[in-house]
Formats: C-alpha cells, sequence, structure tokens
C-alpha cells in the first residue's frame, strides 16, 4: 500500500458456476474451484492476488452459502491470517450491484468507512500480478480523490465476448471514461481496437466506501435501501476468522437483480478507468483454458499424458484416463470421471446448452461430480442401480457428519482405513478397520472421525429411494439442520 493511502479492503465476488466450463464445472463446484495447470485454483489465484496487491489482512467475500466450505478452506490455504476476513452468503444471487453494495455496509461499519475497496471477480486469471499490483496502486490514488475506478484490459485482438470501455480526457493517472459499450460484432470491436480508444471491461473495481454508497444513494437508490434493509436483519450475526454472515433470503429477494455496470458505472460521472496490461483472462470457455497449455507442432494440446496421432489443433483435458486422438481437427475434449464432453473449438460458448439440457432432465450430472466435497471431508460414487448405491467416504481428522436419518434408504458402513466412532440409534460405539455396522431406515446415526488420520469407509445403500435430499439433520456442526 502506498504511504498515506487508505487501507485497501479486498471484496471477493465468488457466485457465477461457469457452465460454459462444463463438465468440469458444476452447480455444486463452479468455475472459482477449477484447478489451473499449476494446481491452484482460480479462487485461491485470486485470495493470493487479493493479499499481494493490497497488503491486507482482511477480506470480504460475497458467495452462495452453498460454497462457503469449500471457500473458507480454500482462503485458509492462500492466507496465513483470516481472523479479518469474513464471508457475507446469498441463498440466490442478487447480481454484482447487490453483492458490491453489502460489502461495501459491512465494510462502513467493520472496517471503517475511509477504506477502500478493491473489487475483484472470483474467476478471472492474471498472469502479471506485479503490473496488476502497480495498477491497483494507481487507482488508489484516483479512488481517494472520490473516483470510481474500473480497471480497463488493454485489447490484444478484436474480442466480440467482451464488453468494452471508451477512454475520455486524461487524468493523472488513468481517463476518465467516455462511456461503457455493451458486447459488440467483430467489426466495431476491429474498429474499437484500432481507434486505440476502447479497453475491455474487466469487471474490476476500487474505490473508497463512503463514495461509493454515496453514489449508489444518488444513482441506484432502490438497491441501497433494499440493501440497507438486508443489512440491518443481519446486525445480530457473528462474524470474523473466516466466519460466514447469512442475508437473509426473503429481504435480499427484494433488492433489484442488476449488474453494477447498469446500476451505477454507466449513471456516475465520477468514473476512471485505469488502463492495464496484466495478462488478464476471464477463462470464459474451454478455448481460454486450452490456450493456457503450450501446443505441439501440431498445436495439439493436454492438461495430462496423451496420445495425438494425426490430429491438429486438438485439446484434450482428462482427469483419470489415457485418451488418444486420431485424425482429428480443431477438437476440444473434456473428459471426467462421469462426463465426456467433445466440441468443435469454434463452437465451446454453446457448451451452457448441454447444461440446460442436463437441468430439464434434472440429470445430476449438470450439479454434481461422481466426488463429491462437503465440510466434513468428500464422498465418491462408485456405482448405483435399481435400490442400491455404493459410495466411498472420506472424513477428514476429527470431522463430524450430521446427526441424521432417512426415511427410505438403509446402510452398511464397512471401515477401510481410520477410526470411525458411530452413533447408531442408541448406541455409540468405535469402529477399526474391516469392522462394520448396519444402520436401518429411520435410525438416527452419525459418523464421527476421533483420530488423526483421515477415516475412509465404504457405504452401501439399499432401498426404493436414494435421493441426496431424504436426509433429516437433527444437529450439525456445520450449521446444516433441517
Amino acid at each position: 500500500m502506498t504511504p498515506g493511502l487508505q487501507p485497501i479492503i479486498p471484496v471477493i465476488l465468488s457466485g457465477g458456476t461457469g457452465t460454459r466450463l462444463w463438465p468440469v464445472s458444476r452447480e455444486a463446484h463452479p468455475k472459482p474451484f477449477m484447478l489451473m495447470p499449476d494446481g491452484q485454483s482460480l479462487l485461491q489465484k485470486t485470495y493470493l492476488r487479493a493479499q499481494q496487491t493490497s497488503g491486507a489482512d482482511r477480506s470480504i467475500t460475497v458467495t452462495n452459502r452453498d460454497y462457503f466450505f469449500s471457500s473458507r478452506d480454500t482462503l485458509q490455504q492462500s492466507v496465513s491470517d483470516t481472523s479479518g476476513c469474513v464471508f457475507l452468503l446469498e441463498k440466490n444471487g442478487r447480481n454484482t450491484a447487490a453483492a458490491i453494495t453489502m460489502a461495501a455496509l459491512y465494510a462502513a461499519e467493520h472496517m471503517g468507512g475511509p477504506s477502500l475497496l478493491l473489487v475483484l471477480p472470483s474467476d478471472h486469471l492474471v498472469g502479471q500480478v506485479e503490473a496488476f499490483a502497480e495498477a491497483v496502486q494507481q487507482a488508489a490514488v484516483l479512488a481517494t480523490q472520490k473516483r470510481l475506478v474500473t480497471f480497463g484490459i488493454q485489447p490484444s485482438r478484436p474480442e466480440t465476448g467482451f464488453g468494452y470501455i471508451q477512454t475520455g480526457e486524461p487524468l493523472h493517472p488513468g481517463y476518465t471514461v467516455s462511456r461503457f459499450v455493451e458486447k459488440p460484432d467483430l467489426a466495431t470491436a476491429t474498429a474499437y481496437v484500432q481507434s486505440g480508444e476502447y479497453l475491455w471491461n474487466a469487471g474490476m473495481f476500487c474505490f473508497e466506501v463512503d463514495t461509493f454508497l454515496h453514489e449508489m444513494g444518488l444513482h441506484a437508490p432502490e438497491v441501497l435501501s433494499a440493501c440497507q434493509a438486508c443489512y440491518a436483519a443481519m446486525r445480530g450475526q457473528t462474524g470474523g476468522s473466516g466466519q460466514g454472515l447469512e442475508i437473509p433470503d426473503a429481504l435480499y429477494a427484494q433488492v433489484p437483480s442488476i449488474s453494477i455496470d447498469h446500476a451505477l458505472m454507466e449513471n456516475s460521472d465520477q468514473v476512471a478507468v485505469i488502463p492495464a496490461d496484466i495478462g488478464w483472462s476471464d477463462i470464459g470457455s474451454w478455448t481460454a483454458v486450452r490456450d493456457l497449455t503450450p501446443g505441439d507442432a501440431d498445436n495439439n494440446r493436454s492438461n495430462e499424458d496423451s496420445i495425438f496421432i494425426d490430429s491438429q489443433n486438438t485439446y484434450i483435458h482428462a482427469d483419470q484416463r489415457l485418451v488418444a486422438t486420431v485424425g482429428t481437427r480443431n477438437l476440444i475434449i473434456v473428459d471426467t470421471p462421469d462426463a465426456l464432453l467433445v466440441s468443435d473449438a469454434d463452437s465451446v460458448q454453446d457448451v451452457r446448452q448441454v447444461v440446460s439440457l442436463l437441468k430439464q432432465k434434472q440429470h445430476p450430472a449438470y450439479q454434481l461430480h461422481q466426488t463429491v466435497a462437503r465440510p466434513w471431508g468428500t464422498y465418491t460414487v462408485l456405482g448405483e442401480g435399481a435400490r442400491y448405491k455404493l459410495k466411498r467416504i472420506e472424513v477428514l481428522p476429527g470431522a463430524s457428519l450430521s446427526l441424521q436419518m432417512h426415511h427410505h434408504r438403509n446402510e452398511h458402513w464397512i471401515v477401510v482405513s481410520g477410526v470411525a466412532e458411530v452413533t447408531n440409534g442408541e448406541n455409540v460405539f468405535r469402529l477399526a478397520s474391516n469392522e462394520s455396522t448396519y444402520i436401518p431406515a429411520e435410525h438416527k446415526h452419525r459418523l464421527h472421525n476421533p483420530g488423526p488420520d483421515p477415516l475412509v469407509m465404504i457405504e452401501v445403500q439399499s432401498g426404493s429411494y436414494l435421493g441426496e435430499d431424504d436426509i433429516v439433520r437433527f444437529e450439525d456442526i456445520y450449521g446444516r439442520t433441517n
């Protein structure tokens, strides 16, 4: 942080599902949690970048409540001290104007009104962090002058998938914003790039808390007042130390669902832009992921060992299996344990249509992977059929599943490794490797790992209905009771 400037508080927006990146991105494991070629997720990279550029040990993350535990785990992997970090949890998102306003209201009360907010989407990639840090410091200078600052990316090509910002009068540093424009056609995008007056709209911002709330009151008072009502209803909750604060859903549903660009940035006369050449990508499609990996002589690329024979411009993303291509041209192939995508590279924007069809059919592949993360660990569906399902369950040391009951299924638990503390009806006992227990339907039960090592077990379900929604929770250390 530049001496003399207010503290910079990162605000991380983590709500999108990334349907164009199916089958890796799914509703329960969305785009921010996707691993990049270096093994870090986009969300982890965002937390690391936020800390490097702001120097802050505090942050506000606005995310869906279903992503809270995964997001908190990612934060703890990225930042050594999370005591000044908080999560604002939406049940149903209301777009970026609402999310940023809720973060600003929290910051105004708990982090000091003069603070600067640095708003960062959680699903972007920035390859040149030092250049981004320099751009943030330039933005901070303008923000202290009561400007609402956005970051404009220097365009490297005509791009029809991004919005654009037209620069106006020069400032020191940056420019005023002449106008925001929506995604153009190719001819218009080409003219924009050739003019030198237009930048890509990256959706990142920097401004003083008080300035932002004042401008929202002028240009989007209905959003501000509805968010203030939500925030007033949240005041009894305690936050900090990486904890989550629930945004009341009934009140939040009354907040207009509108982007921050439409609500404020396009209307305020205090908007400025900092041009930034920072190696930015929004990772909006599989071609963007493909381009992160160097190609061979025929421009074939792969995230793992793959075989290409007489193939050109083919990308393979495979999790567990060897994939070989013969005679392919211009393909994107994404292989996961339970779903396979094969797409022409020029049609990857249409992958979202696959997700729409899966939703219509209520097929679980739009929402869940074969391995599903839970606050206590993971479960993997090994197989299923009529009246049975087989799972591998891994429980982290010290973690517990909820005290629960199922109406329609019976369960057999077999310990593979570790020690299980089992509540089965009125009985509490321990099981070691190769020991098992049977839990009939309608019995209250709980699984706890009391040991220092992960507990691995096999669960065999049998019954008339085996859906994940057949769970009645009575007690839960993660706040998920019915």
